[in-house]
């Protein structure tokens, strides 16, 4: 897709530090590091959001980064724990509309973290979880892209 920067690392047409790359995904360097070692992984073709993501794919997405994961900790990065994060959709937090994954290594007093909105407070009612999870489990039957 034109314009989407993802897009052009795959292609190598934009530079970029590659960890890794197979017929289904590319993984490279975060150039904007929570900590050393921020790794993106990212599918090859261009997918906005993980409603359009084949689950093949995207189930390879999480083996890859379980490996980088498992990687970090053996690596000499300063790794105390991992990070996946996938932020889906503008109000997520997404920023470049490409479906990215990423792999973060974590340690004690690293200084990140996500800070939980107002409604963390309010904790829901079993009946109000019940009623939430008869909502959403008629949606699983095959809903496919």
């Amino acid at each position: 897709m034109n314009g989407c920067v993802f897009c052009d690392i795959v292609a190598g047409r934009a530079p970029a530090s590659i960890v890794f790359r197979d017929e289904l995904c590319c993984a490279f360097m975060d150039t904007q590091p929570v900590n050393p070692g921020h790794v993106l992984i990212v599918p090859n073709k261009h997918v906005a959001s993980i409603d359009d993501l084949d689950e093949e794919v995207g189930g390879h997405l999480f083996a890859i980064a379980q490996r980088i994961a498992r990687s970090l900790r053996h690596s000499g990065v300063h790794c105390e724990g991992v990070d996946l994060f996938l932020a889906d959709g503008k109000a997520a937090g997404q920023e470049v509309l490409h479906v990215h994954l990423h792999v973060f290594p974590r340690f004690a007093g690293d200084g990140f973290s996500l800070h939980p909105g107002a409604n963390c407070t309010n904790l829901p009612t079993r009946t109000e979880l019940d009623a939430l999870a008869r909502g959403i489990r008629p949606q699983l039957i095959d809903n496919s892209p």
